[in-house]
């Protein structure tokens, strides 16, 4: 989950991304934003994310975006 910390803190360090649970709905993240952020999470996992993981449910917390990517990393 560390890893993923980093790199959200990377993209806005003002949030406390351990605790906020409606980065997409609250207006945190936006498109930009996760068009950067899956770039670096393929890049630091060495995953791809494929169309249909993109729901905002998965981008939703940390804890989320932890998930989807153990999910993929296992395939």
């Amino acid at each position: 989950m560390e890893t993923v910390i980093q790199i959200l803190h990377r993209m806005h360090p003002d949030v406390d991304f351990t605790s906020r649970t409606h980065l997409i709905d609250d207006g945190i993240l936006d498109s930009l934003d996760i068009v950067t952020l899956v770039t670096e999470l393929c890049a630091a996992f060495d995953i791809t994310i494929p169309a249909e993981e993109l729901l905002p449910d998965n981008f939703n917390s940390a804890a989320a975006i932890r998930a989807m990517v153990e999910r993929l990393d296992e395939v």
